[in-house]
């Protein structure tokens, strides 16, 4: 059902392999301020491509890619291959390690109502016309996206397997994650990898702003190339992993709120209206309490804390034209519940607030809320993949940033391109070649 691609990649020069550490850059909205400006320090770090600064960006990063091909810093693969991306990783208190297999590949950049890649959260427009302006200005994609597909026999591992063997990069990134990155050249595995995908209906994982971004300018170059069967502007860089694998990871994303123009009494006693509100003696141990209970959440408001548990029959009785694959989850009973009916937030109110901020670093949630910077943080706890597959699956959407996967893919260890004489390649090749 979902067509995907090999890629002829843009990678940094071999010469330059042994620095890929400080040439890399995780995703923007996942690090410090203080860690980006340290990215922005190198003049080849690849955020000056995914995230360029100016008052033009866009035109910024079209400047750095141009200088960057013209001095060989990257260089373009002769022929397509998939890239084999392994992430080692423990999370706290783990002595495992664990193992997200997955690869990255173009894949078609299909109509939302098409069906063939699902997505699970709303987006914010602002962030995805940034998107489109990168992609028109410099043609170029410096970070997949992170896609899952179910497949329960685990078809595709050992072939990634064999290929992980030899690698290209290896190197431990900004989280303490190690990242190993193979490509398959060999066109009758790429293959295999094709035709297994075209049964597949794809799920949007992470991302859901730049392949949104990637939609819109698909369909802005639409005729510009009508001679040439494969289409550069129709396909989108991709990371690619089982939904089923027992090592794909999905985080707590908390919330935290600013401005709020209510007392703190005031706000507690309209909370116990809707939620049994039960003091917790210490912050600091919210961030390493199991929330066991569903629609339970933890509250640091000021130098206090909370547990707050929803009452369901308050809930229920809104009576909201929700189908029930959605009010079974936490986030979205808080969002219509705390920002919609207490503190008078619309569900496209809540999309556009300046208000709200969305926060994975437990330690940085009590951090704003004690520097008085936050009124208040709420601390969520996390999903079960299980739960985001039913709502894809179902064609509704959760509030935005409902899920962080981890670890988050890395920008930099390669590029595509949508420039289409960059793009140019004989696909048919990669079709068709499975034996029996």
């Amino acid at each position: 059902m979902a067509e995907i691609l090999p890629l002829k990649a843009w990678r940094y020069a071999d010469h330059l392999s042994p620095e890929i550490e400080e040439l890399t850059a995780p995703l923007f909205d996942v690090v410090s301020e203080k860690q980006r400006e340290k990215l922005y320090e190198n003049p080849l770090n690849s955020i000056h491509l995914s995230v360029p600064q100016g008052l033009r960006p866009s035109q910024e990063a079209k400047l750095t890619l141009s200088q960057w091909k013209e001095k060989g810093i990257i260089q373009q693969d002769l022929i397509p291959g998939i890239y084999v991306y392994y992430q080692y990783f423990r999370l706290p208190g783990e002595q495992k390690e664990r193992c997200r297999k997955g690869f990255i590949i173009q894949v078609k950049a299909y109509d939302w109502q098409e069906k063939q890649i699902l997505r699970h959260e709303n987006t914010i427009v602002s962030a995805i016309n940034d998107r489109i302006e990168l992609l028109k200005a410099a043609q170029i994609q410096a970070s997949p996206t992170h896609g899952l597909y179910e497949d329960p026999s685990f078809v595709l591992e050992s072939l990634m397997d064999v290929a992980i063997d030899s690698p290209i990069y290896e190197l431990e990134d900004y989280q303490g994650v190690r990242e190993v990155l193979a490509v398959i050249h060999d066109a009758k595995v790429i293959s295999k990898f094709v035709d297994f995908i075209a049964s597949k209906q794809l799920i949007l994982a992470d991302g859901h702003h730049r392949l949104e971004g990637a939609i819109a300018y698909k369909h802005a170059m639409e005729g510009q190339f009508p001679d040439e069967k494969w289409q550069a502007h129709e396909y989108h860089l991709m990371y690619l992993t089982n939904a089923l694998g027992k090592d794909l990871k999905i985080l707590p994303t908390h919330r935290l709120f600013y401005g709020l123009e209510m007392g703190k009494e005031e706000f507690l006693e309209k909370l116990r209206c809707w939620f049994d509100v039960k003091k917790f003696n210490d912050p600091d141990e919210l961030g390493s309490y199991a929330f066991h209970v569903s629609k339970t959440y933890g509250l640091v408001i000021g130098d206090e804390s909370y547990f707050i548990k929803l009452k369901e029959e308050k809930f229920q009785e809104l009576n909201l034209k929700i189908p029930e694959v959605l009010q079974e989850l936490d986030l979205v009973a808080l969002h219509e519940v705390l920002f919609h009916q207490i503190l008078g937030l619309t569900l496209e109110g809540q999309r556009n607030s300046g208000n709200i901020a969305y926060e994975r670093n437990f330690s940085r949630c009590i951090q704003e809320v004690r520097s008085q910077k936050a009124t208040f943080a709420i601390i969520t706890r996390e999903l079960q993949i299980e739960q985001v597959l039913k709502v894809c699956h179902s064609g509704h959407l959760m509030p935005q940033k409902s899920t962080y996967f981890y670890p988050k893919a890395l920008g930099g260890l390669l590029f595509a391109s949508v420039n289409q004489e960059e793009f140019n390649y004989p696909y048919d090749a990669f079709f068709n070649q499975t034996e029996g």
